[in-house]
């Protein structure tokens, strides 16, 4: 299942309300986010297998982005419940259907290369629990910097039988840099990636243990799926869920039991999540002075540019700046300073609503 429903703020004003962030044409050859992973899945699950949840809003921008995706492997909030709803409401219909049910959880705003370790990492995650359903996989990412804004995971003893898949020893998320340099520093942690595999019937018995209402509520939504009544349900119901996030929902509390058997497997890939205008510019090839350029633009003078326009014939035009973030769209244009880019999401929060 590819979670496909976050609002990407921190890209505004190119990402929208009603074209976020995962649907933009923003990889070389304008394709989405959305399709590269997607199409990352090429070899690995069967095209009849995939899910994708996402916000109901979506679904007609999804299917024109990815046509060959049935209406049926679409799975569409009715509103945004953060992720351990998108993924409960995926294991409770597949727990339904199959209490065997094995699933993976993939993000679809990650570049992830080269295909063939993630391939090798996804299929070692489904035999890890395919052998224990108890066993919550997370895959982790090797870090290069010591970063703040990413969760981090300590890698504990390896397991017996499955070569590169450790027991995961603890969880910290978003540590203080002092902190993030010493994770760096003794070799045992790893970035957390926000892609797990989990056994679907384990994963709603963690849920009647930590959130016992949501779990409640996601069976009756799935009890109802092939009726009349499911629109009805997931309207009435899937709001009123609580609102939290797998990791905090789940992945924390099931690490404090014995119940569950949290693992972690390193993935030794290029991995980026382009969350923010400062990610998405190392996925462009800067030029002599560090500017780089998705549009046209005329830098005199200028070093470190992001310059960015939805309207390829638009002209922007610097003159004696430096490490500067510009982006043009046809109702809004955005000017900061790269080391405040983080900070957008909140200037997207409180613009016109006709802005957002």
């Amino acid at each position: 299942m590819v979670m496909a429903g976050g609002s990407g703020t921190r890209l505004w004003p190119l990402s929208r309300r009603e074209r976020p962030k995962q649907l933009l044409p923003l990889l070389p050859g304008g394709r989405s986010l959305l399709a590269a992973a997607v199409e990352r899945l090429e070899g690995v699950v069967d095209p009849d297998r995939r899910l994708v949840c996402t916000a109901e809003r979506f679904r007609a921008a999804i299917r024109e982005e990815i046509p060959a995706i049935p209406e049926d492997q679409l799975l569409g909030e009715p509103a945004g419940r953060d992720t351990v709803n998108a993924v409960g409401l995926t294991a409770a219909l597949l727990e339904s259907r199959d209490p065997s049910a094995v699933f993976a959880v993939l993000t679809a705003d990650h570049l992830i290369e080269p295909q063939a370790e993630f391939a090798r990492a996804l299929d070692l995650g489904f035999r890890l629990v395919e052998a224990d359903p108890s066993r919550f996989v997370t895959f982790s990412i090797r870090p290069d910097f010591a970063a703040t804004g990413y969760g981090w995971v300590e890698r504990g003893a390896e397991i017996g039988g499955f070569e590169g898949a450790y027991l995961a020893q603890s969880f910290v998320e978003k540590p203080e840099r002092p902190r993030a340099e010493a994770f760096l520093a003794s070799g045992r942690w790893n970035w957390n990636s926000g892609m797990f595999v989990f056994s679907a019937a384990s994963f709603m018995r963690a849920l009647d243990r930590f959130l016992p209402a949501n779990a409640e509520g996601l069976r009756r939504i799935a009890a109802a799926w092939g009726t009349p009544d499911r629109s009805r349900l997931l309207a009435d119901v899937y709001p009123t869920l609580t609102k939290i996030s797998v990791d905090h929902g789940v992945m924390e509390p099931a690490s404090a039991t014995d119940a569950f058997s949290i693992v972690t497997v390193p993935m030794a890939v290029k991995w980026l999540d382009v969350g923010s205008w400062p990610s998405l510019a190392k996925t462009i090839e800067p030029d002599a002075a560090g500017n780089r350029v998705i549009g046209r633009l005329f830098a005199v003078e200028s070093r470190g540019v992001l310059s960015v326009s939805s309207e390829p014939e638009h002209m922007i035009c610097v003159l004696g700046c430096e490490d500067l973030v510009v982006v043009h769209t046809a109702d809004a244009t955005l000017v900061c300073p790269i080391e405040l880019a983080e900070q957008v999401k909140f200037v997207a929060e409180r613009v016109p609503g006709a802005f957002r």
